[in-house]
């Protein structure tokens, strides 16, 4: 079973990945070109004003221009991080099957992919939202980089703490259940909003880019999301109800 599981997993995760670039495409790509338009009108006035050294004897064409890296680069990125994705999507699942009540392969899949959204994406994106090209001291990215890994980890470990909550909870009904899972994490998430350190390096970057951006950037991810929420569960739903897939155990559908 979890073999299928991974492998529809797998599947769906392309699918995620092709469909986030849309999304990226339609909704991050611009406002990239124009955070990079301003970042080069910077160094533009840093030459004009003598701040900055002439360098164009000793400067190196990037390895990839810009064309490949917003078209087949960013597509290739996207998919590979959607089957990345989907295949760890799919053992969830099959992890999750028949433990949450009596809720069928769509419901499954949608809460699956919502509590993955909720832990893995939005929780870190709120506290260290990401930033575009020119925002940013680059001698601090390394510490940047660390606490947005460190507030997806503890998101992810907060998470679980919240499940052991409400599975600690076996007398309680399961609205009650539920509530106080989801205030454990609530709390915890709180608790570390408050203790990690802010990231603050705007500086004077125009704020309708910026928020174009990180609306691209999270409307990317929930994309992922939601194609995998909801493409996961209606495949599992058809191949469950179908007598030629063995190894699946039917369930309801929603």
């Amino acid at each position: 079973m979890t073999r299928s599981f991974l492998i529809r997993g797998l599947l769906v995760g392309l699918l995620a990945g092709a469909v986030a670039f849309v999304v990226a495409h339609f909704l991050g790509e611009p406002s990239v070109a124009s955070a990079i338009a301003v970042e080069e009108s910077g160094h533009a006035a840093e030459h004009a004003a003598g701040l900055v050294a002439e360098h164009t004897h000793g400067e190196e064409a990037p390895l990839v221009s810009r064309g490949v890296q917003s078209s087949i680069g960013l597509l290739t990125a996207l998919l590979l991080f959607g089957a990345a994705l989907g295949g760890l999507f799919g053992i969830g699942a099959a992890t999750a099957q028949g433990r949450l009540g009596r809720l069928g392969a769509r419901a499954t899949s949608a809460l699956l992919a919502l509590a993955g959204f909720v832990t893995v994406s939005l929780v870190p994106f709120l506290k260290y939202p990401a930033n575009p090209p020119a925002v940013g001291d680059p001698s601090s990215i390394g510490r940047r980089s660390g606490l947005y890994f460190a507030m997806l980890a503890l998101s992810v470990l907060f998470a679980v703490a919240a499940v052991w909550v409400a599975r600690r909870l076996r007398t309680a009904s399961t609205w009650n259940r539920c509530l106080a899972g989801v205030g454990t994490f609530v709390v915890l998430v709180g608790v570390a909003y408050a203790v990690l350190p802010a990231v603050d390096e705007l500086g004077a970057f125009p704020a309708d880019v910026l928020w174009r951006f990180r609306l691209g950037s999270l409307a990317t991810q929930l994309a992922v999301w939601t194609t995998l929420g909801l493409a996961f569960g209606a495949l599992t739903e058809r191949a469950a109800a179908s007598p030629a897939v063995a190894g699946d155990r039917p369930l309801a559908a929603v």
